[in-house]
């Protein structure tokens, strides 16, 4: 009877600790492709902006 009160007790314990094992793994995985979004977007921004000074730039260089 010990042994089988210790199985389902180590069963429980297996499970939990899986539980938050796997908790973890996908909010770290989730941070990356967060990180990985917000990169792409951050280059897009800064080559659209970067286009736009370019262009301000050039028609000033015509007024002159």
């Amino acid at each position: 009877m010990s042994r089988t009160i210790w199985t389902v007790l180590g069963v429980i314990a297996a499970v939990v600790i899986a539980w938050f094992l796997v908790d973890l793994v996908f909010s770290v995985l989730w941070f990356v492709v967060k990180l990985a979004i917000v990169a792409v977007v951050a280059v897009v921004v800064f080559l659209w902006l970067r286009s736009l000074v370019a262009r301000r730039d050039g028609r000033r260089a015509v007024e002159r």
